[in-house]
């Protein structure tokens, strides 16, 4: 480990982590430009350097992006990457408060911290996580999406039919495109665009950037920080320690759940964080204070999805599986240098896998440090007069849903922030619409294969003890608030003369 850490600060090394800490956060919050993409970009550049200053570079680049979509997703509730979805939900409702500062201190923060727990876990237990990955099948992930879903009724606390209706909506939404299983086409409509599935990152900036702007304009709405007649200042440091302390649980299990869904292959960020978000509000003595605007809604999914991102490292380097999209990209770069990611790789270099270690440790301090300078410059953006922030807004809103495929990615952008106009003008709550459409192909594609391996025996699927224990702690959260809700009702009627 030693050797590890003193090969990542050796001068030429540490140059690299550097520059790809700032290449990721610049990235990071470009919405449409996120680590996956960079990392594709940019790999054939590293064709001249050394073995260990690429794998570096890439792997700040990762560690980095993934917080960096924070930042816009709280001070424009425009999400950089996937994983901010949930920053953005509650994050942005700090901004209108003028409080964005304590929202990115905390975020900030807690990835930093979030991002140090799993590189610990890296240091020590890497094989141990991986054989647990290895026993999650499709079952399991079938299960683990239900778990997910179970959290519409305390997410939609103030009118739970509507959360329902609205995780349907998004539910069904993730039925577009060809069938995994069959390779049947199901409501594309003949656009091909969609053949593969509506593009999630014009879908959720349409969603929340774009409906946000209209919802504003329909309004007459033209201040986007409410500061109560003062002049707002938007500055970000480490957020106070009794704040932290309050949030120590809340970090703690975050990065821990991060952790173990993010060395499940094909899991990824995202839904580690909608998942650690679900259990916070799931765990809160005031579910209903939940998107609108809960420190805990923006400390649990930024400590969970960079944990998250650490953690997908494990199955890459301990089996050779991606654990997620962009560290299958990053098989291209070991390869690249004759390295094979797997158990030989701690057997015949072992020095370059302590030296990543020790390199994303680096990085989530390098974070701390330069996120302050790129959120002192975002926060620029929005002391501007709010109709050149909207121009600005949606212009970045089409560029970013460019980067996804043609002008049709720009139309389901647009599709997007009508529906996100509607339902918010109806009352209709948007995270259940998000959740939908990130779990809803892990619980149908999981569930079908699930099936077809047991010819069709539902009671086979509960005979396996991780898919048991998981229904039965989802059914629980379930039916938890229903039972609360029915006796609120029950008391009120008797109540009623």
């Amino acid at each position: 480990m030693i050797e590890g850490l003193q090969l990542a600060l050796t001068m030429d090394v540490f140059a690299f982590i550097i520059l790809g800490t700032l290449i990721g956060l610049m990235l990071g919050a470009l919405p449409g430009l996120d680590a996956t993409t960079g990392v594709a970009l940019l790999l054939p550049v590293t064709y001249v350097l050394a073995p260990v200053p690429a794998l570096m570079f890439f792997v700040s680049l990762y560690a980095a992006g993934v917080f960096a979509g924070s930042i816009t997703a709280i001070l424009f509730r425009i999400p950089g990457s996937s994983e901010a979805i949930m920053t953005a939900v509650e994050g942005h409702h700090f901004t209108a408060r003028g409080e964005a500062g304590l929202a990115l201190g905390v975020a900030v923060t807690c990835s930093a911290i979030g991002g140090l727990i799993a590189t610990v876990a890296l240091f020590t237990i890497t094989p141990w996580l991986a054989s647990v990955a290895l026993q999650f099948g499709p079952s399991e992930y079938f299960a683990l999406g239900v778990l997910g879903l179970s959290c519409i009724a305390a997410v939609s606390a103030s009118d739970p039919l509507k959360g329902i209706i609205a995780a349907l909506i998004g539910l069904l939404l993730a039925t577009v495109g060809i069938d995994q299983i069959t390779g049947a086409k199901r409501f594309d409509f003949g656009v091909s665009s969609i053949l593969g599935g509506i593009p999630f990152v014009p879908a959720m900036i349409g969603l929340f950037a774009a409906s946000e702007v209209y919802r504003r304009i329909a309004q007459r709405d033209h201040t986007l920080v409410s500061g109560g007649g003062r002049k707002v200042t938007i500055r970000s440091a480490l957020p106070p320690f009794l704040t932290l302390l309050k949030l120590r649980w809340t970090v703690l299990r975050s990065s821990v759940l991060g952790l173990l869904v993010g060395i499940l292959p094909g899991a990824g960020a995202t839904t580690a964080a909608i998942l650690s978000y679900s259990a916070e509000v799931r765990m809160s003595r005031q579910p209903e204070a939940f998107g609108k605007g809960k420190i805990e809604g923006v400390a649990a999914p930024e400590s969970a999805n960079n944990a998250a991102a650490v953690g997908a490292m494990i199955p890459l380097l301990s089996l050779g599986i991606p654990g997620s999209g962009t560290t299958a990209v990053l098989i291209g770069a070991f390869l690249i240098h004759n390295l094979q990611p797997g158990p030989f790789l701690f057997i015949e270099n072992p020095e370059i896998v302590y030296a990543l270690f020790g390199g994303i440790a680096i990085t989530n301090v390098m974070v701390l440090l330069f996120s302050i300078v790129f959120i002192q410059a975002f926060a620029h953006f929005v002391r501007l007069p709010y109709p050149i922030l909207a121009t600005s807004i949606l212009s970045v809103s089409v560029i970013g849903s460019l980067a996804f495929g043609d002008v049709n990615s720009v139309a389901v952008m647009l599709a997007f922030a009508l529906l996100g106009l509607a339902l918010e003008a109806a009352r209709y709550p948007l995270a259940p619409v998000v959740l939908g459409l990130v779990l809803g192909p892990i619980i149908e594609s999981s569930l079908r294969r699930a099936l077809l391996m047991t010819d069709f025996d539902f009671t086979a699927l509960l005979a396996r003890p991780i898919t048991a224990a998981l229904l039965a702690v989802a059914l629980l959260f379930i039916a938890v608030p229903a039972v609360a809700g029915l006796i609120r009702w029950w008391r009120a009627r008797k109540q009623t003369p």
